[in-house]
């Protein structure tokens, strides 16, 4: 794919934060990122729907589909975001993170926990020695509406407290009036605020953008401001991670790290509640990005009842019969 590209060089702290990708000159001043994003190629709504749809039909069996689930548990960031989240239930959820089947040793651990930064802690103490990572939303979840001041003030508790992951909320207002350059600079500031260990997820909250072509907007806009992960939707609002949406991104990944040799991860988020749902997204990451993103470093799912029907269909797979509705813990 051919993008534009700008004369002149990014300046500021941001910039001087944004990683080595090539791509920084874009966003030497709001002119110059709003025309390198609406120079990118409009989005065929139809065809990116009729794609997803055809993808969605492709047919799993046997071998194929233990694997598929298998690996659909290991990408799941397990998730609370609760007014009513307590110490017992974050611990609770870290057990089940660690051990999603305790009559199963062979099931594998999910990806991550996912809380607010004031359960971080908890959830950190929980999944120790297990592998399973922290997540945390951050940057006044999910509306974004605070200064930045606050935002970064939200995200540094959350790494302080041993967050491996931070999830950031675009300030969507902003990126629908055109204003491009602030959200590339909230992006940077809050990736440098991340540290070196902790891994960055950008959500769009993409049911608030209105349009394809904002989508793949924002998804080059998040990529060359630094994010680690792209990621959908914050759950919170009707319309979250769709097959179509998440294609369009994924196609945003592969033509990124074609163009800049970096890559990175896809997470979808919200209203992705069975095992039939999820093998469709593996299917659509296979057959768009590539094997290369069917990895849980590379791809993850934001749910919580997701994992339950894994573990059901897992154990179905293996003996024959659905358990009973004990059979997995409700969260």
């Amino acid at each position: 794919m051919t993008t534009p590209t700008t004369a002149s060089a990014a300046s500021g702290t941001a910039a001087s934060a944004a990683p080595a990708h090539g791509l920084t000159d874009v966003a030497a001043s709001d002119s110059t990122l709003r025309r390198f994003l609406h120079g990118l190629p409009g989005v065929d709504a139809v065809g990116l729907e009729a794609r997803a749809a055809s993808l969605g039909t492709r047919s799993i069996k046997t071998t194929a589909k233990a694997f598929a689930l298998d690996l659909a548990i290991s990408m799941v960031d397990l998730t609370t975001l609760e007014g009513a989240d307590t110490p017992g239930k974050v611990r609770a959820l870290g057990a089940k993170a660690v051990r999603p089947d305790p009559t199963d040793r062979t099931s594998p651990a999910t990806a991550a926990v996912c809380v607010y930064p004031d359960m971080v802690a908890t959830a950190k103490e929980a999944v120790a020695g297990s592998g399973v990572k922290v997540a945390s939303v951050a940057t006044a979840f999910p509306a974004g509406r605070a200064s930045l001041e606050i935002k970064l003030a939200d995200v540094r508790e959350a790494v302080a407290a041993g967050a491996d992951e931070v999830d950031m909320v675009i300030d969507r207002g902003a990126f629908l009036a055109g204003k491009y350059l602030k959200v590339y600079e909230e992006i940077v500031a809050v990736k440098e605020a991340c540290g070196a260990d902790a891994r960055l997820k950008v959500i769009f909250e993409t049911g608030e953008l209105s349009t394809y072509d904002n989508i793949r907007r924002a998804s080059w806009l998040g990529m060359i401001a630094g994010a680690d992960f792209i990621k959908t939707s914050t759950g919170k609002v009707a319309v979250n991670a769709t097959p179509a949406n998440t294609l369009l991104m994924l196609e945003a990944v592969r033509d990124f790290r074609a163009q800049t040799g970096i890559q990175v991860g896809v997470k979808p988020a919200g209203g992705i509640r069975t095992a039939k749902d999820a093998t469709k997204f593996l299917v659509l990451v296979n057959e768009t990005a590539g094997e290369d993103w069917l990895d849980s470093h590379w791809f993850r799912f934001g749910a919580s009842s997701l994992l339950n029907d894994l573990l059901m269909q897992r154990q179905k797979l293996a003996t024959g019969r659905y358990s009973g509705p004990d059979y997995v813990t409700v969260d």
